[in-house]
């Protein structure tokens, strides 16, 4: 279980990150959302150990993360929303040096890193330098090295960057697969017919701060909305985003 307990981080003076708190259990997908600038990306720093906060704590399995935060990196499989690849590695050669790094067992290593590449429909350019891959092949990369080592937490911050329509649908159904398999899963994304389809539970972040916590379906009912676009908007958007399109249209005509 992953438990997050009153993170807040101060950049400066200014907050960029409240007070926030949620808790998510094995087979569970929680979707993390908000606007540009709310957070999100903050908190996935500090779940995933790459930032320090300010205040609170993050806890796995009940335990600080800090305790030993080399051993519960080994825990966590994450896709970055931006990534920073080695562009003069092959693809093959990224997954290699991942595994390697995570001590995995080198024959297994090289055959795990085949299948995945293979699966993600990278098998005829596993070998091309990852300089030459397009954007979505990098990110299918990326997803790879998050598995390889069949990490308890994953998390996802924007996966589908870059990604077509066939390889979305199966990066899809793979969230809901690694969920029934027991995996803690932390989606944050921009994508809200996606998180609607695949999230269990949302968590919806306005300036740093929760703004709501609860089942998709309840969130619904609760605010009477036909969808978790229109519960992001009532609870999120300050102005209609109808109004704001038309302003821009007039705009361009200004002469």
């Amino acid at each position: 279980m992953l438990e997050v307990h009153g993170l807040t981080k101060h950049y400066s003076a200014i907050p960029a990150l409240d007070d926030v708190s949620f808790t998510i259990h094995p087979g569970e997908v929680l979707g993390y959302l908000g606007p540009n600038g709310s957070g999100k990306s903050t908190t996935v720093k500090m779940i995933t150990g790459l930032l320090d906060p300010t205040r609170g704590h993050v806890y796995f399995h009940g335990r600080d993360i800090k305790d030993d935060l080399p051993g519960y990196k080994r825990s966590v499989g994450y896709v970055p929303e931006e990534p920073h690849i080695y562009p003069y590695l092959t693809g093959r050669e990224y997954l290699l040096l991942v595994g390697r790094l995570r001590c995995l067992p080198e024959k297994a290593l090289g055959e795990k890193a085949d299948a995945l590449l293979r699966l993600f429909g990278l098998q005829s350019d596993r070998h091309s330098l990852m300089a030459s891959y397009s954007k979505g092949m990098r990110q299918k990369v990326l997803i790879c090295s998050a598995l390889l080592h069949d990490p308890e937490l994953l998390v996802f911050d924007e996966p589908l960057s870059g990604l077509d329509v066939t390889t979305a649908l199966v990066f899809r159904d793979l969230v809901r697969a690694l969920a029934s398999r027991g995996k803690i899963i932390l989606y944050s994304s921009h994508v809200l017919e996606t998180v609607e389809k695949v999230c269990s539970r949302v968590v919806i972040l306005k300036r740093g701060r929760i703004a709501a916590d609860g089942d998709v379906l309840e969130l619904r009912d609760l605010l009477q909305a036909p969808s978790l676009e229109s519960v992001f908007a009532q609870l999120v958007l300050q102005e209609s985003t109808e109004g704001i399109a038309s302003d821009i249209a007039d705009a361009m005509r200004i002469a």
